[in-house]
C-alpha cells in the first residue's frame, strides 16, 4: 500500500518532530522489534508508504511522532553513533513503572543493554535506561515527571 507521510501519520500531534526515519539492515528483524518495543508506549498505528526510491517505509505512529523503518539499500559498516548522523533516540514513557516494564521486555530480546533503569542528573526526576536496537543504534526509554505528553 502506497501513500504519503501525512496520511499515515495523520493522528500524530506534532510538537516539533513529525517523524524520524531509520534505515535498518533487515526489516523482517527490526519491524517486530520496534513494534514490540513501542506498542506499549502508544505507537499502535502502522502504515506503509512508498519511499523516493520505490522502497517500502513502515511508519509506527505514536502519541507525538512517528518512526519510519526502511531497509538499507547500500552496504555499510557497523553503526557508529559518533559519526555524522543520529547519536541516539529517546522514547518517552508515562511512568517509572513503564520504563521498568520496557526494560524487562528489552532484556528478553537479543540486543545489548548499556545501562539498567536509573535516575540521571540531566534534570530532576530523569529516569531512563539505554540499549541498542538489532543494528546497534542506541535507544533510550525515559520518564521525567511533569513532561509526559498529553
Amino acid at each position: 500500500m502506497a501513500g504519503n507521510v501525512e496520511a499515515v501519520a495523520s493522528n500524530v500531534r506534532s510538537s516539533g518532530v513529525h517523524h524520524v526515519d531509520l534505515v535498518v539492515s533487515a526489516i523482517e528483524r527490526s519491524l517486530p522489534f520496534y513494534q514490540g518495543l513501542l506498542g506499549p508506549l502508544g505507537y499502535h498505528r502502522i502504515g506503509e508508504v512508498e519511499g523516493e526510491r520505490g522502497e517500502t517505509i513502515w511508519y509506527l505512529s505514536g502519541p507525538e511522532t512517528a518512526i519510519g523503518l526502511r531497509e538499507a539499500q547500500a552496504e555499510s559498516g557497523p553503526y557508529d553513533r559518533y559519526s555524522v548522523g543520529v547519536h541516539h533516540i529517546a522514547f518517552e514513557a508515562e511512568s517509572r513503572a513503564q520504563v521498568q516494564e520496557r526494560a524487562e521486555w528489552v532484556r528478553s530480546q537479543p540486543v545489548e543493554i548499556e545501562s539498567e533503569p536509573q535516575e540521571y542528573s540531566y534534570m530532576p526526576g530523569y529516569y531512563a535506561f539505554f540499549f541498542y536496537d538489532p543494528d546497534g543504534m542506541k535507544l533510550e526509554i525515559v520518564h521525567v515527571p511533569g513532561l509526559v505528553a498529553a
